[in-house]
């Protein structure tokens, strides 16, 4: 398997956490004390190990470094992580130390070169490149994108190139796949458009002015919580909208989508499937505490799906309603086509409290209940569209044949059923008395159901 090569300015980010109860008596400043040391790579350094721990594929960094402190600790951040070929390189390694209370940044504190000078490339660089199953270019504006040996390797990569560029960076090589500026390094770069704001026509009219202007291949602007909008140069972008994202540190989240982008294109993604990729990515890693959870306690393939609610937010928001005096309503069921019958039961359990859990058959669950040929829809997908529904607070994926130990953990004030149950015991009424909860029909609108659904689509 090809390796990933990442290229570009390699840093050492080192974080000063403490606490802060008062400020000094000479100035409006906190006193910031206990303060305890945490170094990480940063840069394109940071990027090539969050690469590394997404991928089963060797990632290489080339990178330039100095023979200093910094570098030298920077090389045993990265040892056993990623494969280092270091070019030769003066002007000293660039530290930023971020002094941090709690979640928040006070100061960063800025010391090395602004820009280092290149030495020979190494023979093992210029083959890594060109061995490439995809290259990532991660410029820090220190000058690597700017050297011409540097330029004329990347024109020469072996795979597709994702430039993730720098405001005082040098402009892409022609050959690049894909950019992705964020949208205040687009509205620097494309000064010319006269489109104004942060809209999303305004974003495409600069993402289609860079396209020209670098002459590459597309234009992806990150947009934060508003996820991102791909260009090609010409007909209508495509935007990805991120799932939201709660709590996290947004802090390493470009380089994180740079390099999700890179691995998707480096897998034989087209660009439109990579930037979806990437946006998804790019919302895992800050909800798992971005980059200031680097170093192996951050697993991207640990962190839950955000379409489907973990059993902590949803304890959360029962917790909520239940101190405000409110009514905890759930319902169930496979879910596996939603169709009118099913919105009608649920606007109307929505209205019998103050939230409404759905809990959902897993796949699996399906599976045993409806036969080898169902579920139509996975339960990821079966829980996105429930979510979408207005009069939907959260959905839970249980795995068993019934709902009892999912409605053992809720405890819900209200069980509702839509259906012809009418004058019958539910199966869960039971479940519901030992804590006092009711179980209810609802009516069922008739002539709905996803059998039906299922038969007629046959004939």
């Amino acid at each position: 398997m090809k390796p990933l090569v990442v290229v570009g300015d390699a840093l050492l980010d080192v974080d000063l956490v403490g606490t802060a109860s008062r400020l000094t008596p000479d100035a409006p400043v906190p006193v910031v004390e206990d303060l305890e040391t945490r170094e990480r790579p940063g840069g394109a350094a940071l990027a090539a190990v969050i690469a590394a721990q997404a991928t089963n594929r060797e990632v290489v960094l080339v990178a330039p470094l100095a023979d200093d402190d910094g570098a030298a600790r920077l090389r045993a951040l990265l040892a056993g992580r990623v494969r280092l070929v270091a070019v030769p390189a003066t002007g000293g390694t660039a530290v930023k130390r971020r002094v941090r209370v709690g979640d928040h940044s006070v100061v960063r504190l800025d010391s090395g070169a602004p820009t280092v000078t290149l030495g020979e490339l190494p023979e093992e660089a210029r083959a890594a490149v060109r061995d490439a199953a995809a290259v990532l270019v991660a410029d820090y504006g220190r000058g690597t994108t700017a050297d011409p040996a540097v330029r004329a390797l990347l024109a020469e990569a072996g795979g597709p190139v994702v430039w993730d560029p720098h405001p005082r960076g040098a402009d892409p090589v022609p050959s690049v796949r894909l950019v992705t500026p964020n949208g205040s390094e687009a509205a620097r770069v494309a000064v010319d458009v006269p489109a104004d704001g942060d809209g999303l026509a305004a974003v495409g009219a600069r993402a289609e002015a860079l396209i020209r202007h670098w002459g590459v291949g597309a234009v992806a602007v990150t947009l934060g919580a508003r996820g991102a909008l791909l260009s090609y140069g010409e007909g209508a972008p495509m935007v990805v909208p991120a799932v939201p994202v709660t709590g996290g540190d947004p802090c390493g989240a470009g380089d994180s989508f740079a390099a999700a982008a890179a691995l998707a294109l480096a897998d034989g993604a087209v660009t439109g499937e990579a930037v979806a990729a990437a946006v998804a990515f790019a919302g895992r890693f800050v909800a798992a505490g971005g980059a200031g959870n680097w170093s192996g306690a951050w697993d991207a393939a640990a962190v839950p799906e955000p379409d489907v609610a973990a059993e902590d937010d949803v304890s959360a928001l029962l917790a909520r309603v239940r101190a405000a005096g409110g009514t905890v309503v759930a319902t169930g069921g496979c879910f596996d086509l939603l169709h009118a019958g099913h919105v009608a039961t649920l606007r109307a359990a929505r209205g019998l409290g103050d939230c409404l859990v759905v809990c959902i058959n897993s796949d699996d669950s399906v599976r045993r209940l409806k036969g080898p040929s169902r579920p139509l829809v996975t339960a990821a997908d079966r829980a996105r569209v429930l979510e979408a529904l207005e009069f939907v607070d959260a959905v839970v994926v249980f795995d068993e044949d019934t709902p009892a130990e999912v409605l053992d953990r809720l405890r819900p004030d209200v069980w509702a059923k839509g259906g012809d149950y009418a004058g019958a015991d539910l199966p869960e009424a039971a479940v519901l008395r030992q804590w006092g909860g009711q179980a209810v029909v609802l009516p069922y609108l008739d002539g709905h159901s996803t059998t039906a659904l299922v038969e007629r689509s046959r004939v």
